[in-house]
């Protein structure tokens, strides 16, 4: 069910809410936070659709404020519950810059109380996500440097304005590898990395981010790789005195594990989607302390940073 609600104020959007909880039934109240969408100038429904299927496993409010053509102080809203919200309830709120400049008090009355906040920027990153009016009121900051006009300028700004609560979604893209390649290495014989390799696409924030980690985590150069023409990380390679692991998906969807002395195994591993990354981001409310020190450390090793 979506209710239209033209030109409004986010307290006749509460008082909304509230009647179609009473009338309906339609809106449950087990929710475990709040999720702040910030779109800005971008089509809102990518992060709202990505929103909903993570929601089934986080029940959660979502509140979304964008521009989309609005102008002036005008705030028009719309309330999704019920099939078009997935196991959440949608709020958009379209307003003007006037009042987007002042996002944290056109929120405030739709906020859920005692619940914690994420706010997530599905396109550009604000200078400082955490003195931003919406980073400022939440614990967990998510932003998605890929989705950025210049992803790597993005990361560096990212890197200078890190704050605890402070995340990326191309960080949380590397899940997967980092898994295989900490459990390759946790396997006899129990040797020194000399040398690592990464390589993937050039503009990707993601391949400086895992290069950034082996070199914080096995303290060895690394190098880097780079291709126009790569999707996303393609390969890595770890030498050790033994011989190479090299962990290769040239496909973007299958993955070949090469260990000396063992065989070879494949593994499927499709590039991640929006939703899988959001849906891991929101398991956790406490700092990421691994992506902070790779930020703040290991891209310096690499020179990224």
């Amino acid at each position: 069910m979506i209710i239209e609600l033209p030109d409004t104020t986010t307290g006749a959007v509460a008082r909304a809410l509230v009647q179609v909880r009473d009338e309906g039934g339609a809106v449950a109240l087990g929710r475990v936070l709040t999720l702040v969408v910030d779109a800005a100038d971008g089509d809102p429904e990518p992060a709202i659709e990505a929103a909903n299927v993570a929601s089934r496993e986080h029940p959660c409010r979502i509140v979304v404020v964008c521009r989309c053509g609005s102008t002036g102080d005008q705030l028009d809203a719309q309330i999704r519950v019920g099939g078009d919200a997935g196991a959440s309830e949608v709020i958009v709120l379209r307003a003007g810059p006037e009042l987007l400049g002042h996002a944290d008090t056109l929120i405030t009355p739709l906020m859920l109380p005692d619940a914690p906040i994420v706010a997530w920027w599905p396109y550009e990153v604000p200078e400082e996500p955490s003195s931003d009016p919406i980073g400022v009121m939440a614990g967990r900051r998510i932003s998605d440097s890929l989705a950025c006009a210049n992803p790597l300028d993005s990361l560096r700004g990212l890197r200078a304005a890190y704050a605890e609560g402070d995340t990326d979604l191309a960080w949380t893209r590397l899940t997967v590898w980092r898994g295989l390649l900490a459990a390759a290495l946790d396997q006899p014989p129990y040797e020194r990395v000399s040398r690592a390799v990464v390589a993937g696409n050039d503009v990707h924030p993601s391949v400086p981010l895992l290069a950034a980690w082996l070199a914080q985590a096995l303290r060895c150069p690394v190098d880097l790789e780079l291709s126009a023409d790569a999707q996303g990380v393609t390969s890595v390679r770890l030498d050790r005195e033994s011989g190479p692991i090299v962990l290769d998906r040239p496909d973007a969807r299958v993955a070949t594990l090469h260990q000396p002395g063992q065989p070879d195994r494949h593994i499927a591993m499709p590039l991640r989607t929006l939703t899988e990354c959001l849906a891991e981001e929101l398991r956790r409310m406490d700092p990421d302390e691994v992506y902070g020190e790779v930020l703040r450390d290991g891209l310096a090793r690499v020179g990224v940073a």
